[in-house]
């Protein structure tokens, strides 16, 4: 086996699904080449122009896909798994080695949903320990890699004396992210909205290069969302050091800790009155603030994230990792 220092950097083959993880899995030192199409479609957006990628992140037209030489093939929706690995991938591509990145919670019955990954060559990875929890696995060996964000250049300031909402299409996505929450708890303490599709609430989208100058002024991030993977912007402003608010639900449950980083309840009005404790108490902010940093470098490293990717990658093309990487889950 080749050493480490002397292997050339691997060829995943993956689809744009979601922008943000997708550059921080860049972060890693190995290549991603995406499909792109002229129409754009799900999965088939290339770069863009949201991200600023490294030179690792290799466009490739879906057309010409066929024809090129990867190690391994990351699959990250259901749609990649079942329809897109056929139209595009050769034949002998579709028996390389594989791994399905699986992003969020089951949709259906959260305990008795079985994932429709059930290929015992194909290495099921989830982003929270909660959504391994929740899917039944079939019996396939499994493994969790939390997420990583990179450290910004911006700390927390918190003297905008406002709280703040980061999601993407809040006003279409229902109880499942918290409208009607977010709907509730505007009428109380002074929110803004940022995210595609935020506009009727005076903001909107602000591009991921821009985000943490945006917010590290507000005092607190506020996560309405009931039942969903751990937000990426959560991650992103822990990495800031900004408190965090929101529901006990979900990864939130163990990723904050109440009255230390921010605070987490499933009683709306207590949360409701924490945040108008951080509005009135900048200083109790600043102290949490601290904390809320310190989290993210040990929970949300970059470097444990990008390794962990690394180390499962090269396991799963060598065919030694179930015996070293990975634990059975009913």
């Amino acid at each position: 086996m080749l050493s480490t220092l002397s292997r050339p950097k691997l060829r995943v083959f993956t689809w744009h699904i979601h922008g943000s993880y997708l550059f921080y899995l860049s972060q890693g030192n190995y290549d991603l080449y995406i499909p792109v199409k002229d129409e754009k479609s799900t999965g088939y957006y290339g770069r863009g122009e949201t991200f600023p990628f490294g030179d690792n992140v290799v466009e490739v037209p879906a057309a010409e896909v066929k024809n090129m030489e990867f190690d391994l093939i990351l699959f990250q929706t259901d749609e990649n798994y079942f329809e897109d690995q056929y139209e595009i991938l050769s034949e002998s591509q579709r028996k390389l080695p594989r791994v399905y990145l699986e992003h969020d919670p089951p949709w259906g019955h959260p305990t008795n949903s079985r994932h429709p990954l059930n290929d015992p060559d194909v290495i099921l990875v989830h982003v929270t320990h909660f959504n391994q929890l929740m899917w039944d696995n079939h019996h396939l060996t499994a493994r969790v890699i939390m997420h990583g964000v990179t450290m910004p250049a911006q700390t927390y300031t918190g003297t905008l004396n406002r709280g703040l909402v980061v999601i993407n299409n809040l006003p279409t996505r229902g109880r499942l992210l918290g409208l009607d929450i977010f709907n509730e708890v505007r009428k109380h303490i002074p929110l803004d909205v940022v995210g595609m599709g935020a506009e009727e609430y005076g903001i909107g989208e602000v591009l991921h290069p821009n985000l943490p100058a945006f917010m590290s002024q507000y005092r607190f991030l506020f996560n309405p969302i009931r039942y969903t993977s751990l937000g990426l912007a959560v991650c992103e402003a822990m990495a800031l050091g900004m408190p965090i608010v929101g529901l006990a639900t979900t990864e939130m449950a163990v990723a904050i800790k109440d009255g230390h980083s921010g605070f987490i309840h499933t009683d709306v009005d207590y949360l409701i009155e924490r945040m108008k404790f951080l509005l009135d108490d900048h200083s109790a902010a600043m102290a949490m603030s601290k904390h809320a940093r310190e989290i993210a470098l040990e929970k949300f490293n970059i470097n444990r994230f990008t390794q962990e990717w690394e180390a499962l990658f090269q396991h799963v093309i060598d065919g030694d990792y179930a015996s070293e990487y990975t634990k059975i889950l009913p």
